[in-house]
């Protein structure tokens, strides 16, 4: 136990208790505390308000239900050591210290095609480092290299404590209950058997509403139309600011922020130069909005007008279909915007954005959620249940968008 007791109030779980003093240590370190500053669902807040919670609330909350899930397998005769119970902790407590300014947004332009979990894995290994390899455990289960798979099925699988709690944060925070999972019940029906996750079958029904929740939560909050028109809003606006940055333009931004405005940075830039995990981590949510704040009135009338969309919520509007958009049509508007901004085709291109947007909620490629019956034998969920329709809810959904700047 820690010398000093410590208990954090979560909102969605009630009073959670650090279990010891490394724990406690690993959430201290600057790391974990940067995640204050990075919000959760990025920019859903533009159509659920209360969406203000951060990528440290998730961390926590997942912490609490590894905690729970660890405990509930060891009851059930579960050999977990005490290594690799604070490797599990410390595992999920690090999963997305990668992230980088509203969540997924930095994934598609201040860095080229880095994912959060190669950055995650660089800051891992770099704290690793920092405190005498303590965090072997922890990476092994990360890179899904340590030997009892289920360590890594309860941080990254179909069934994982992070969606366990982040469904049920995103819930609570937007409001939108159909989120609202059993993720205590779910968690006590937890077992192991061949070095794999699976569900006593009297929990089947609350996996049932699991992946429906979690398809219901894709459209209404997380792809939402409004947050995805937002998004590309804000992506465009930085693009923008990078190619004026990278024309020789001086824009007003912080060291971090300048640093991947006026450097292509991808995974190999990473690796090969230390100073940019260093910019990374003094870049979150803020060093954006105060930019843009001052965008707002720069002489580029694409990153003004951007950055006023932004700051005042007149964000682009969007049309979402089943079907392609008509290119000629996309080709007009552009035309108008030209006329309307007295811009090059070029700069009116940030005007708009066009692309695809996916979602699968159950994939049986990927580790099956498997149901555990009375006499041993175990199933697919897409064999165990009688109410899911699995090839539908494993089938890809794609949906076609055209987000613009709408004219007055």
């Amino acid at each position: 136990m820690p010398k000093k007791r410590k208990i954090i109030n979560d909102p969605v779980f009630g009073f959670i208790t650090i279990p010891n003093d490394f724990i406690y240590d690993l959430i201290q370190h600057p790391f974990l505390q940067r995640l204050n500053r990075i919000r959760q669902l990025g920019l859903a807040a533009f159509v659920y308000p209360g969406a203000q919670h951060t990528r440290f609330h998730h961390s926590i909350g997942a912490m609490f239900l590894m905690n729970e899930a660890l405990n509930q397998l060891k009851q059930k005769g579960n050999i977990i050591t005490e290594e690799e119970y604070v490797g599990a902790l410390s595992c999920i407590l690090l999963h997305d210290i990668g992230h980088g300014p509203f969540s997924h947004v930095l994934e598609h332009t201040l860095v080229t095609k880095v994912k959060h979990e190669t950055i995650s894995l660089l800051l891992m290994e770099q704290l690793n480092k920092e405190w005498d390899n303590k965090l072997e455990v922890c990476l092994s289960i990360f890179k899904d290299e340590y030997p009892k798979h289920f360590f890594h099925q309860l941080v990254s699988g179909q069934l994982d404590v992070d969606r366990l709690d982040y469904l049920r944060r995103d819930s609570f925070f937007t409001g939108v209950t159909e989120g609202n999972i059993g993720s205590a019940r779910i968690i006590k029906m937890l077992d192991v058997r061949k070095d794999k996750l699976v569900i006593e079958s009297k929990g089947i029904n609350s996996i049932e509403n699991f992946l429906m929740s979690r398809r219901l939560m894709y459209w209404q909050v997380y792809l939402h139309k409004t947050a995805v028109a937002a998004e590309k809003t804000m992506i465009n606006t930085l693009m923008r600011a990078k190619e004026l940055s990278q024309n020789g333009v001086t824009l007003f931004a912080s060291p971090s922020l300048s640093y991947f405005l006026e450097n292509d940075v991808d995974e190999k830039y990473f690796t090969k130069n230390s100073e940019t995990l260093n910019f990374f981590l003094n870049l979150d949510d803020n060093d954006i909005w105060t930019s843009l704040k001052v965008w707002s009135t720069h002489n580029d009338i694409v990153l003004s007008t951007l950055s006023n969309c932004l700051i005042n919520r007149t964000l682009f509007k969007i049309d979402i279909t089943h079907h392609p958009h008509n290119s000629e049509k996309i080709q007009l508007y552009i035309n108008k915007l030209m006329l309307h901004f007295n811009i090059s085709e070029h700069e009116a291109r940030y005007f708009i954005s066009s692309d695809i947007i996916t979602t699968d909620m159950y994939n049986e490629k990927d580790d099956s959620i498997d149901i555990l019956y009375r006499d041993g034998s175990i199933k697919d969920i897409s064999e165990a249940s009688d109410m899911l329709n699995i090839q539908l809810l494993s089938k890809k959904v794609e949906k076609h968008y055209f987000a613009y700047y709408k004219i007055d």
